[in-house]
């Protein structure tokens, strides 16, 4: 791994415990200004995942908590009148910061949904006219239950479309959960965690991605995997070329992450599952055989021919 991110994954998996691979696709999607919808059953340390990166790179967190009463300026922010000055001020919302955590997104209609994706495409926002733009870098993670439906509100496939990657947070293993269970039992070094890269060092890091290369093959390998989707009867609706953008993207961050200044076939493999399983909706008869979207796309990606 680079040397700079290994000591920043050293520190991170002393905090977080299991969950290793998806630690790395959370650190390859900010690299490269991506966005990530984290799905888990509560209790399996989303928030913790997403605060302490934050804290390592010493940057701007903040939390909201999405409820059904949650308004967009809550999120943004609004014009109040100061009645002191007898004049309109700006008063900025909690979405300008680095890492912003959308905690249970599902929990609220979908016009406040709407709120991020402004936000998210363009990193800026528009308050009463005026246009405003936001922190570099500036990174939602979106959580949501998969287990309840009650009081929930499906994300839009437009704002699904908008997130780099769809990680999905299981328990850890026997071994590493008794860890946990340890760590926050009898370990207070949480409360001390401190910054281990700077921002500005890892906006560096971001800057130098750019520099990683991608064969031409790898290009069709990546586009033939998207196509798929769109050809295959197990499929109802396929993946868009925005898909294969943010493959291209992700596979270039894995590389780097992994010391490489050029993208590989299997870079390709590891990012795709992540990358593609919330943008597409499969066919009818495959859910009620109970397939899922990860076993339709290891499929897919294991049908395509690798270039040589």
């Amino acid at each position: 791994m680079n040397e700079r991110l290994a000591a920043l994954m050293e520190h991170y998996e002393k905090r977080i415990i299991g969950q290793t691979k998806n630690m790395k696709l959370l650190l390859s999607s900010i690299l490269v200004g991506g966005h990530v919808l984290l799905e888990g059953v509560p209790g399996t340390g989303k928030t913790q995942m997403v605060r302490t990166l934050s804290r390592l790179l010493g940057g701007d967190f903040k939390r909201i908590q999405f409820t059904p009463d949650l308004l967009p300026s809550d999120i943004t922010g609004s014009m109040i009148y100061n009645m002191k000055s007898g004049t309109f001020e700006t008063l900025k919302g909690p979405i300008f910061t680095n890492v912003l955590l959308a905690d249970e997104i599902n929990r609220t209609p979908a016009k406040t949904q709407a709120a991020l994706l402004e936000a998210m495409e363009e990193k800026q926002l528009t308050i009463q006219g005026d246009t405003y733009e936001l922190p570099d870098p500036f990174f939602v993670v979106a959580t949501q239950n998969p287990i309840e439906s009650e009081g929930t509100y499906p994300l839009p496939e437009a704002q699904q479309d908008r997130f780099l990657f769809k990680l999905h947070v299981d328990f850890p293993e026997f071994e590493e959960e008794v860890s946990v269970l340890k760590q926050a039992v009898e370990d207070h070094e949480n409360s001390a965690l401190t910054t281990v890269m700077e921002m500005e060092e890892f906006l560096e890091i971001s800057r130098d991605i750019e520099m990683v290369t991608i064969d031409d093959s790898v290009y069709s390998y990546m586009m033939s995997i998207v196509r798929e989707t769109r050809d295959v009867d197990t499929i109802r609706y396929g993946a868009s070329t925005r898909a294969g953008i943010a493959i291209a993207k992700a596979s270039k961050a894995w590389a780097y992450v992994h010391d490489r200044k050029y993208v590989t076939p299997d870079d390709v493999k590891v990012v795709s599952i992540p990358a593609l399983r919330h943008r597409i909706m499969l066919s009818p008869h495959m859910e009620l055989e109970g397939s899922t979207h990860d076993q339709v796309i290891q499929d897919i990606v294991g049908s395509v021919p690798v270039p040589r």
